[in-house]
Order: structure tokens, then C-alpha cells, then sequence
């Protein structure tokens, strides 16, 4: 999957879904800060993000999305607009 590259507005969209940690820390893992996209964005953020990353990026990024982040709904809606119904099973921890 492709780096989301760090510009002023990937910053502050990484300031707003991920402001627990610095902007520059939340966009080095792809993965993890696409699942916060899915559970927190705006459609103004996602197409900000869009533009970085593709549909097979999106759906790679729904693969390997950490457990936790994505809520049910926010999981249903975007496996079913990246072409994906029924939706997979959601990710799950492993103790």
C-alpha cells in the first residue's frame, strides 16, 4: 500500500482522526490511519484521502485494518461501496 504523503492538509486531517498522537506518527502507518478514516471521516476528509489512495488501496487497507477501530457500521458501509457484500467478518483480537 501507498504512504499517504505529508502535506498541510494530510496533516490537519491526521490532527482531526487521529488527535491522540502526533500528525506525522498517524500517517506513517497506512493501514491503521485509513481504519480511522473509515470510522471518523467526513466524505469532505475521504475525498481529501481519495485522492492518495485507490480502491484496491482502500480494500487492501480493510484487510489488514487493526481490531477496535472500525465500528460495525463504518465496517458494512465500506466493504459494501469498495464492492464488497456481504461484508467479511469484521477483524477480531486474538488473545
Amino acid at each position: 500500500m501507498k504512504a499517504i504523503p505529508i502535506t498541510a492538509d494530510t496533516l490537519s486531517l491526521a490532527r482531526r482522526l487521529v488527535w491522540f498522537e502526533e500528525p506525522e506518527k498517524a500517517l506513517q502507518n497506512t493501514f491503521r490511519f485509513a481504519a480511522y478514516a473509515f470510522a471518523r471521516a467526513t466524505h469532505e476528509d475521504m475525498k481529501l484521502l481519495r485522492t492518495y489512495l485507490t480502491d484496491d488501496d482502500l480494500r487492501d487497507a480493510l484487510d489488514h485494518s487493526p481490531p477496535g477501530i472500525i465500528d460495525p457500521r463504518s465496517w458494512a458501509y465500506w466493504n459494501s461501496r469498495l464492492g464488497r457484500y456481504p461484508a467479511p467478518p469484521m477483524p477480531r483480537r486474538r488473545l
